[in-house]
C-alpha cells in the first residue's frame, strides 16, 4: 500500500460508549474529517450492520469529491470495527479500535490505502493530509461525546 497511517487518542469514556457511536455509519458525516455523506447500501447477511455490510461514502479530499464503497470485513463490538474498500478511486483499509484504558478508551484509527495515477504521484502528500485528518477526527469524537455526556 501507498499509504499506511495512524492516530490514537484516550477519550474519557468506556468503549462501549465510544464504540456505539464511532462504530454506527449514521454518524460518519458528524466526526469524520471530509465526510458529507454515508449510506448504508448492503445489509449483513445477519441484517443490519456487521461483516459484510457495506457503507457508500461520498467526500472530499485534497479538493477532489471521492466516492467509495466500504465493505465490513471484521466487527467485534465494542472492540474492533475493520472496512476494506471495494468500489472507489483507490484501495483502502480502514480499521477503528477501542482498547480499555485506565482513563477510559484508548481510541485508535489506521487508515492503508494506495493506487495510481494522482493517488501515487500524490502519496507524500496524503500521508500527511491523511494522518492528520483522522487524528481531527479522534479529537471531534471526543468532543462530540463528552459534549453530550456534560
Amino acid at each position: 500500500m501507498t499509504i499506511d497511517v495512524s492516530a490514537e487518542r484516550v477519550i474519557p469514556l468506556p468503549p462501549e460508549k465510544v464504540a456505539e457511536y464511532a462504530m454506527d455509519w449514521r454518524h460518519d458525516a458528524d466526526w469524520t474529517q471530509g465526510i458529507r455523506t454515508a449510506e448504508l447500501t448492503r445489509e449483513a447477511e445477519a441484517g443490519g450492520f456487521g461483516v459484510g455490510a457495506e457503507v457508500t461514502r461520498t467526500a472530499y479530499f485534497l479538493g477532489r469529491r471521492i466516492d467509495y464503497v466500504l465493505r465490513v470485513a471484521s466487527y467485534d463490538f465494542p472492540r474492533l470495527l475493520d472496512m476494506v474498500s471495494v468500489a472507489g478511486p483507490m484501495p483502502m483499509h480502514v480499521t477503528y479500535a477501542f482498547d480499555p484504558h485506565p482513563d477510559g478508551t484508548l481510541a485508535r484509527i489506521r487508515v492503508r490505502g494506495g493506487g495510481g495515477g494522482f493517488y501515487r504521484l500524490a502519496a507524500p502528500l496524503m500521508g500527511r493530509q491523511v494522518r492528520s485528518s483522522i487524528g481531527k477526527d479522534l479529537r471531534d469524537l471526543e468532543r462530540r461525546l463528552t459534549a453530550a455526556t456534560a
